[in-house]
């Protein structure tokens, strides 16, 4: 179990209800310079070490058709954070703030979402521009970016 930082003032931790089986597959590991999630940069825009998404060969006919593609949306799961604290007070905001208001990896289901720009593909490895994940986390899925559909340029922000 890893060991987790203290609670901030205003914080607000749960007892998690059992959890189902969702039966969720890793289909490969996230490989990077950053050996633990306290290595990884708080801002995604501070990426810069090169990585890759090592996808398990019995996946590896997933990947047909995926070439071409400039960027990976990657979903993969943070088996290294809290899932135990519902409301935050992060650094950088004046006031605590729910779990799902916020980009945190500390969530009842620690889900990490991110788009990857794809330097090139040898087999099941896939070299991406920078992540801000650690060594070894697992890979839930990997999808083509669509900018037709995933960008969303009128979007608000409180």
């Amino acid at each position: 179990m890893p060991e987790f930082k203290p609670i901030r003032p205003d914080e607000v931790v749960i007892d998690l209800p059992p959890a189902t089986a969702a039966g969720l597959v890793f289909i490969g590991r996230i490989r990077s310079a950053y050996a633990s999630p306290a290595d990884c940069p708080k801002n995604t825009a501070d990426r810069t070490e090169p990585a890759a998404i090592e996808v398990d060969p019995a996946f590896a006919d997933g990947l047909i058709g995926i070439d071409g593609y400039s960027h990976l949306v990657v979903l993969v799961w943070l088996d290294r954070s809290r899932r135990d604290v519902i409301v935050q007070s992060p650094r950088h905001l004046d006031r605590p703030h729910g779990v799902f208001a916020l980009r945190s990896p500390v969530r009842p289901n620690p889900i990490g979402l991110s788009v990857a720009e794809v330097l090139g593909r040898e087999g099941c490895h896939i070299r991406i521009r920078a992540t801000d994940f650690a060594d070894g986390t697992p890979v839930l899925d990997i999808k083509p970016y669509l900018p037709r559909i995933d960008a969303v340029p009128a979007a608000r922000t409180p």
